[in-house]
This record gives C-alpha cells, sequence and structure tokens, in this order.
C-alpha cells in the first residue's frame, strides 16, 4: 500500500482493515495512522501502538514462563511435561488434576494460570491444548475418596491418575509440578510454587484440569439446579450454603467438608 494510499479510505473501513494485519506489519501501520491529517485516523494509530505493546508483553511473557520446559530440555531431557489441579477448595465434586506436553514449536501467547483468564480464553485454550498440544490428560478422585483419605492425598491421586493416563500416550522424563510433590513417582521432577503463572506448561494443565472440572459441575447444574453450580462451581458461597440449609446435603458433597452441617 502506497504512502499516500490511507487518505482514499474512510475512519470506518481502516478500522475493519486493521483488525486483519500482521504483527510484522504493525509499524508500517502505526506510521502512517499516526501521520494522517485526520485525528480519528491518528487515535486508531494509537490504539493499534497499545495493540502492539500489549502483543510484545506478552511475548516477554511467554517467553519467561518457557524457561523451566527449556531448561529441562537443556539438560537433556526429552518429554517435559507440566501438571496442575482444579477443584481443591469447593465444598462438591471430585479434584481433577490435568497433565500436558506442550508443543513449543506452536503459538502459546497469552496462556496463563487458568484464574486469571476469563471462562472465555479458558475454553479456547482448553480446545488449542487438545488440538495442538502433543499430549495431555486428565484425572479425576471422587468425592468419596476426598473424604476417605483427605483433599491432598486426594488430589495427589488425581495427579497420579493423570500421569498414568499420559503414560499411555508418551512416556514423560520430567515433570514441572504447582506446589505438589509426588514423592513415589519415579520421575525426576521440579515442584514450582505458584507454578501456574510461572510455567506455560503447568498453566497449560491448569486450564485442563479446570475446564474439565467445570463442565463435570455443569452436569451437575442440570441435575441440582436448586444449587445453581453452574454459577459457583461448588465453592462455599453465601448461595452455595443458604442452598444446602434449604434443599440439604446432597450425595455429590464432600462429608469432611461438611462437618457442622453433619
Amino acid at each position: 500500500m502506497a504512502d499516500e494510499s490511507l487518505k482514499a479510505y474512510s475512519v470506518t473501513a481502516l478500522k475493519k482493515m486493521i483488525k486483519h494485519i500482521e504483527v510484522s506489519d504493525f509499524d508500517w501501520w502505526i506510521k502512517q495512522l499516526g501521520s494522517d491529517s485526520r485525528k480519528s485516523v491518528n487515535q486508531l494509530g494509537i490504539s493499534l501502538q497499545k495493540q502492539k505493546d500489549k502483543h510484545q508483553q506478552l511475548e516477554q511473557k511467554l517467553d519467561k514462563m518457557l524457561t523451566y520446559e527449556k531448561e529441562a530440555y537443556s539438560q537433556g531431557y526429552s518429554c517435559v511435561v507440566g501438571i496442575d489441579e482444579a477443584g481443591r477448595g469447593p465444598l462438591v465434586g471430585p479434584v481433577v488434576a490435568g497433565v500436558v506436553l506442550l508443543d513449543l514449536s506452536k503459538d502459546w501467547l497469552g496462556i496463563d494460570d487458568s484464574k486469571k483468564l476469563s471462562e472465555e480464553k479458558r475454553e479456547y485454550f482448553y480446545q488449542k491444548i487438545k488440538d495442538e498440544a502433543i499430549a495431555y490428560a486428565v484425572g479425576v478422585a471422587t468425592h468419596e475418596e476426598i473424604d476417605a483419605i483427605n483433599i491432598l492425598n486426594a488430589t495427589k491421586l488425581a495427579m497420579k491418575r493423570a500421569i498414568e493416563a499420559l503414560s499411555e500416550q508418551i512416556t514423560p522424563d520430567f515433570l514441572l509440578i504447582d506446589a505438589v510433590r509426588l514423592a513415589d513417582i519415579p520421575i525426576e521432577q521440579e515442584n514450582l510454587i505458584k507454578g501456574d503463572s510461572r510455567s506455560a506448561s503447568i498453566a497449560a494443565a491448569s486450564i485442563m484440569a479446570k475446564v474439565t472440572r467445570d463442565h463435570m459441575l455443569y452436569e451437575l447444574d442440570q441435575k441440582y439446579p436448586q444449587y445453581h453450580f453452574a454459577n459457583h462451581k461448588g465453592y462455599g458461597t453465601k448461595a452455595h450454603y443458604e442452598a444446602i440449609e434449604k434443599y440439604g446435603i446432597l450425595p455429590e458433597h464432600r462429608r469432611s467438608f461438611l462437618k457442622n452441617y453433619l
């Protein structure tokens, strides 16, 4: 596009055009929009500059979040996976663990701890992981198992089941785990506090675990609509406790979390 050609386009047309430009073309567009005589077009250039800045920040963050994976691969490991869980705190349902082997040649820009993403973004990355990760799996520990062996041991059980399921596809030789240590797993591992915001692989695992469990709670919401599980996902909100007081404890509730009501 020639330098003078922007004058031939309306602001509305330019808005549509810059929605589809490649990142590599940002600088040209920012320069041309900024030099246009129309203030409204100049504003488009300012908005595009902000998009560029945000994109660069995401690139820097992703590069940082791949530090542990790259370090493990540089040490000779060949299958570095992330592991995380979802559902330790709720009053109802299972705890779910996810494990993911990312394809580092793919674009994981914007991936993050599942708690920091909107539901729309979580669903987007959930599908992207299923489509583009080298391998993934989930493991579940039921509410009965949580009551029997406590939530920490149930979390470890779910993680072990996820690893076992993944091992049917590939053989992991290095585990990046969010906080928990799996002492009886004979695989090298690194345990990272707040790992879901420090490692892209753990973030991916947190998304798989969170979305999988949320889908389970949507099904539970269909079964017991008066408890509004789709809204609070089983956590101990005021609305959840009020529903328990009004309708009682369900078979799916964690008895060990509701001793005062029993």
